[in-house]
């Protein structure tokens, strides 16, 4: 069972779960766009068996601050002072689609503080055809304008992110999701490829891989993390 909690960074509060012997290595979840650290509840208990598992609201989502101004560059800083302010100097990352992005531009910018990265179904930083998404009926448990501007952003990356690929230190695992997925499964190649240590794995289960195959998902990421969190 996940203990919840929040922490104030860079003025705004990030709630995130946590669960896991505490001391244990750190794993920090980032989940997909539109969703929030509830999201990982399958798989989450699962990999707490072997690490201290932290899952965050990225900003405008969730129990976290929606305050108003959104970038892929913001979450990743947000991730940043989220470790900063928890004393975590080297991490493993696994992120969703949207959350992988954020963790391939953390792991870029700052090398150093990733040691295994997992990236699940993550859109690679190449252009692609835009659309405007339509805004679900009802109350939200995000912030609309808030996908409306990430999904800007993935559609016409910065050109800078995919050099930066190269800058990745950390052994990356990118796990596809086959053919049912919408994300080109040649680009979750390609995003292999320019990683310097990485490798790709299909698990055919869609998008949305670890709430479709929790078990193949979670026997993947456990037997690509090293088992006491020490490369």
């Amino acid at each position: 069972m996940a203990d919840h909690s929040s922490v104030a960074v860079r003025g705004i509060r990030l709630s995130y779960g946590v669960q896991g012997e505490p001391g244990g290595p750190p794993l920090v979840l980032l989940h997909a766009l539109g969703e929030s650290a509830a999201d990982w509840d399958t798989v989450a208990p699962v990999l707490a068996r072997h690490r201290r598992v932290y899952a965050l609201d990225l900003r405008g989502h969730g129990r976290s601050s929606w305050p108003g101004t959104y970038s892929l560059e913001e979450m990743r800083d947000d991730v940043l002072a989220f470790l900063d302010v928890l004393g975590l100097d080297r991490v493993d990352l696994v992120g969703h689609s949207m959350g992988g992005v954020v963790a391939y531009l953390l792991a870029q910018q700052q090398p150093q503080r990733v040691r295994r990265m997992v990236l699940e179904d993550a859109p690679p930083p190449l252009p692609r055809v835009p659309s405007t998404p339509a805004r679900p009926d009802g109350p939200l448990d995000f912030d609309w304008e808030m996908v409306l501007a990430l999904r800007r952003q993935i559609d016409a990356p910065d050109p800078a992110w995919l050099p930066g690929l190269a800058r990745i230190t950390a052994e990356t695992l990118v796990v596809a999701g086959g053919p049912e997925s919408h994300v080109p499964q040649q680009g979750l190649a390609d995003l292999a490829r320019r990683i310097p240590s990485a490798r790709l794995v299909t698990i055919p289960a869609g998008h949305l891989v670890h709430a479709a195959e929790p078990r193949a998902f979670t026997e993947a990421v456990l037997a690509f993390l090293p088992a006491d969190g020490v490369d």
